[in-house]
């Protein structure tokens, strides 16, 4: 199964950022335990490029991603550290063409319609909609572009996520709502992470 399908068939991308690095095994493994199988690392974590070397060699089973990634340099980097799809919180043109002509998914920001489909139309293969303030505005934004797959990201939480899959959003990207890296990373957080996991994906099913 490609990258795409594998993020849409999960739907849940899991963000952590600002996660030590020495947590970020035991966290993914935490957030794999609740069903949750693809993870954004984003770069302005410590170590994060490290981090993701680690992630894609020791956890094969993992879909492991770079996030707030800002420059066609910086996607290149990621991919060459094992990054199998991207994510930026803007539009850059030149990081999307560089995520496809190295061949892997690229998952632009937007918010605007006009940014929506510049992200689009420039080869980001789902837009990622941020912030996403609200299930009605993915609603609207699907409205003239119902051909754009799009993947609201901030603000998703287990009680608000059905709204937004109702409202047309293939997959979503959730942060601290699964994974607050500021909290204290103990066996009963964790425990907490796996539990967070399975309340998402029990929302979906649902």
């Amino acid at each position: 199964m490609g990258t795409l399908d594998q993020i849409l068939k999960n739907k849940i991308v899991a963000i952590i950022r600002g996660a030590a690095p020495v947590d970020v095994r035991r966290i993914a493994a935490a957030l794999q335990l609740g069903g949750v199988n693809v993870l954004e690392i984003t770069l302005n974590s410590p170590n994060a490029l490290q981090v993701i070397n680690e992630l894609t060699s020791k956890m094969k089973d993992m879909l492991i991603g770079a996030g707030t990634v800002l420059s066609a340099t910086d996607a290149k980097a990621s991919v060459e550290a094992g990054a199998k799809f991207i994510i930026s919180p803007n539009v850059n043109i030149e990081t999307i063409v560089a995520s496809k002509k190295l061949g892997i998914v690229s998952i632009p920001g937007a918010y605007t319609a006009t940014e929506v489909v510049n992200a689009h139309s420039n080869g980001g293969d789902i837009i990622k909609i941020f912030p996403a303030t609200n299930a009605d505005y993915i609603k609207v934004l699907r409205g003239p572009l119902s051909h754009i797959p799009m993947m609201p990201t901030g603000g998703i939480t287990p009680e608000n996520i059905s709204e937004f899959k109702k409202a047309g959003a293939v997959a979503f990207g959730v942060g601290t709502s699964l994974v607050d890296a500021k909290h204290k990373i103990t066996e009963e957080y964790l425990n907490q992470i796996t539990e967070n996991a399975r309340k998402f994906m029990k929302a979906i099913d649902d």
